[in-house]
């Protein structure tokens, strides 16, 4: 596998997982009572403990995107300018 199909695999696994992200985001902006109510159903959450754990979880999830997909994508396209 090439430098180049490392570096497409990557930003694609980024923009995957952002588009998970919004749509996560969207869903919690649009819909957080719905999701409240549901979830509330196995657990017993407050609405204070609902909307830490939505919002730990969001950050959780954008830091390992950062991690596992920006971050290699960049040092890819580092090595990859020093060719």
């Amino acid at each position: 596998m090439d430098i180049k199909t490392l570096k497409e695999f990557f930003l694609l696994c980024a923009v995957i997982n952002y588009a998970i992200l919004l749509i996560w985001f969207g869903a919690f902006v649009m819909a957080r009572a719905q999701l409240h109510d549901l979830h509330s159903r196995w657990f017993r959450l407050s609405d204070r403990a609902f909307d830490i754990t939505m919002y730990a979880g969001m950050a959780v999830y954008k830091l390992m995107i950062l991690i596992f997909a920006l971050v290699p994508y960049i040092a890819l396209s580092l090595i990859a300018s020093d060719r």
